[in-house]
């Protein structure tokens, strides 16, 4: 952590020495958990700083960076599925206003472009254009940005499936102007559920046996290691273990 630029120093090789450049990098280090407690608050500011947060989402490089271009692929750009992740990570953090900032924008975005989320878009800022300004090559479709949506929307719903220990948890924070949400025939351990959310409190139907609902958000796989009191005999089996940590 960089305590006078406040952000995550990155390097862009494992090899190469860390840059100053203040990037959307930081945010997936919330999603990961690799942000201490007390740092995470300056990296949520940051993020949502003006120079990052352009008013349609997170752009990959700050604003008042040197090589900043908000033209360009990776320096100034905004990326849907970067963004995702960054909302996964804000709300791991208990930044759930942040998170429905950025999800909403990025929803809003969509409206400019058929409902679909392109690749990425140019990162001008919302009050210089009215509308994101199209990435000339942009894919669209384009698989990542397709799931977006998808991604944004069971992160607010801190949604989380857990089959072999038997649960499912759910604890949605989806912002007001959403409404209600409904979702069917959404697979669970062999079976079919039915998700309702009204005014933010969860129901569920069909849940298959041996599967119980909580209300809440499931522990972390370090939580978990902790109270089954492995300790660190277990922490280079957690820092190898893809999924959630």
């Amino acid at each position: 952590m960089d305590p006078r630029a406040r952000l995550l120093r990155h390097s862009p090789g494992w090899q190469e020495a860390a840059s100053r450049a203040c990037a959307s990098n930081m945010g997936h280090c919330l999603w990961v958990g690799l942000v201490d407690e007390d740092k995470a608050p300056l990296v949520a500011e940051r993020l949502m700083s003006p120079e990052m947060f352009s008013g349609w989402g997170i752009r990959t490089l700050a604003s008042d960076m040197g090589a900043y271009n908000p033209a360009s692929y990776h320096n100034g750009s905004v990326w849907p599925h970067d963004n995702a992740v960054i909302v996964a990570g804000l709300l791991r953090y208990g930044f759930v206003e942040q998170a429905q900032r950025i999800a909403t924008a990025l929803l809003e975005a969509a409206d400019y472009s058929g409902g679909r989320l392109p690749e990425l878009f140019c990162g001008f800022s919302r009050e210089q254009f009215a509308e994101p300004v199209p990435y000339p090559t942009a894919c669209s479709p384009q698989a990542w940005a397709a799931t977006t949506p998808l991604q944004l929307v069971t992160s607010l719903m801190r949604y989380d499936t857990h089959v072999s220990r038997g649960g499912f948890w759910m604890d949605p924070v989806l912002p007001e102007s959403y409404g209600d949400l409904h979702i069917s025939n959404a697979p669970m351990a062999g079976g079919r559920i039915t998700i309702d959310i009204a005014n933010s409190v969860p129901s569920v139907q069909g849940l298959p046996d041996g599967m119980v609902f909580h209300q809440g958000q499931r522990p972390w796989l370090a939580e978990l290691v902790e109270q089954a009191g492995l300790g660190s005999q277990a922490q280079f089996d957690i820092s190898n273990t893809p999924g959630k940590a």
